[in-house]
């Protein structure tokens, strides 16, 4: 059996499968097509890895509870995968279509959005809501009454922030600038020419050198697009930033001289979903923080929150992101 995870409920997976009237094998066709469609990594998607889920032997790793649910069009609390969090969303009803968008798309695209809630209640959560509703429909049908908006997106590794950057991105057409896209091969030349490994990102070498090296490359291309009042989505830890009040009103004053909008959003998550999802990246800078595990959560605060008005995204056990999964298969292709 696999480890036992609170919720877990294999037997629902079977249950949607046979009300489907799939076969195990045709399940697993079809679970790799879905996930083709949203870029998902399934690998094999074999009958022997359906059963295993089924009969609770293997837990579905990420991308394959994201397929699951896009498969049967259901959320993980619906397939048995984990308990629903408090005031979740467990019954969806989406239908993908490809009609024109209509009041049942827009409707979508605001149950998506309820997903940022103010973190601090000094943050006017449903003005951004409207202003990325508002992009969005500038986008497919024109007009967009807000200002420019610069959209920091933090949290830990694993926390499910770049997803949900994306999912801002595809709603809006608002660019992405990822830090460690923007600056991890001159990271990794820098720490090993000054004698560290590429993948360092624990020592006081990284961390007092070369990491506000990162953050002043990330804040100086997003400078150029505020700059040109295009509005961004800024994705990374921000972890001293975001709690540093100095730091911060220097970012906010900048963008406000130019007429643009700062707007924090903080990814809360717990810390066996970070675990897995930095498993399952597998991505070379993550090595240390997989070995040492215990010594890295020992430096997390699940606390921690941003010194200025923000929203919070709860993607505890994957939830928000499941979520924008779903209103994604909304849209079938049209910004997948």
């Amino acid at each position: 059996m696999g480890k036992v995870r609170p919720g877990w409920r294999p037997d629902n997976l079977r249950r949607q499968r046979e009300a489907h009237g799939l076969t195990l094998e045709g399940a697993g066709e079809r679970l790799r097509d879905v996930a083709r469609a949203a870029g998902l990594a399934v690998p094999a998607a074999n009958f022997q890895t359906l059963w295993q889920h089924e009969q609770g032997e293997v837990y579905p790793g990420p991308h394959y509870r994201r397929a699951y649910c896009l498969l049967y069009r259901a959320t993980e609390p619906e397939l048995g995968f984990r308990r629903a969090l408090p005031n979740e969303a467990t019954k969806l009803g989406f239908t993908a279509s490809s009609e024109p968008h209509d009041g049942s798309h827009v409707l979508a695209v605001e149950r998506a959005l309820l997903q940022l809630v103010p973190g601090t209640e000094d943050i006017d959560g449903p003005g951004v809501q409207q202003r990325i509703l508002d992009a969005w429909k500038r986008r497919h049908t024109g007009g967009d009454p807000n200002r420019p908006t610069l959209m920091m997106v933090g949290g830990y590794a694993g926390s499910g922030k770049s997803e949900f950057s994306r999912f801002i991105s595809q709603l809006t057409g608002w660019p992405v600038l990822d830090k460690d896209s923007i600056t991890r091969p001159l990271v990794e030349r820098l720490l090993v020419a000054m004698g560290s490994e590429p993948n360092d990102r624990h020592t006081d070498l990284y961390r007092n050198r070369i990491r506000p090296l990162e953050y002043q490359c990330l804040l100086e291309t997003a400078y150029a697009n505020i700059d040109c009042a295009i509005s961004t989505v800024l994705t990374a830890p921000f972890l001293a930033e975001a709690t540093d009040p100095r730091w911060m009103r220097r970012l906010i004053n900048r963008c406000e001289a130019r007429g643009v909008t700062v707007v924090v959003v903080w990814v809360e998550c717990d810390l066996d979903t970070m675990h897995e999802y930095i498993g399952f990246r597998s991505a070379a800078r993550d090595s240390w923080k997989l070995q040492n595990w215990a010594t890295y959560v020992a430096g997390i605060d699940l606390e921690l929150r941003p010194v200025v008005p923000h929203l919070i995204v709860d993607n505890r056990l994957g939830a928000a992101i499941s979520f924008t999964d779903q209103v994604r298969l909304v849209f079938g292709t049209v910004f997948l």
